[in-house]
């Protein structure tokens, strides 16, 4: 269930707000006069966040890809070149 609480409590019970985004992971909802307002989250559940928003758009885009060509890589071929990538960045540094 959403943690939903006046934009108020943000300035009055700032601690409290803290520790509940801190300990659950969870965003607060916050409102003014009756409406939403914003959200507030720790700043390792908003990197998460983010972390997820990035895998999805890049999952997109190669879905996209996928259906624009018909040219398909076995898991061999991919991780050869992956390991091919990294032993040459590797040398190089």
């Amino acid at each position: 269930m959403p943690n939903i609480r006046p934009v108020s409590d943000l300035r009055n019970n700032f601690a409290d707000i803290s520790k509940t985004v801190h300990e659950s992971a969870d965003p607060v909802f916050l409102t003014k006069n009756g409406h939403g307002d914003m959200v507030v989250m720790s700043m390792e559940a908003w990197e998460d966040k983010q972390f997820e928003t990035e895998i999805y758009q890049k999952l997109k885009e190669a879905e996209a890809e996928a259906r624009s060509t018909g040219k398909r890589l076995t898991h061999e071929e991919v991780f050869s070149g992956i390991k091919r990538t990294l032993y040459a960045r590797a040398k190089n540094v």
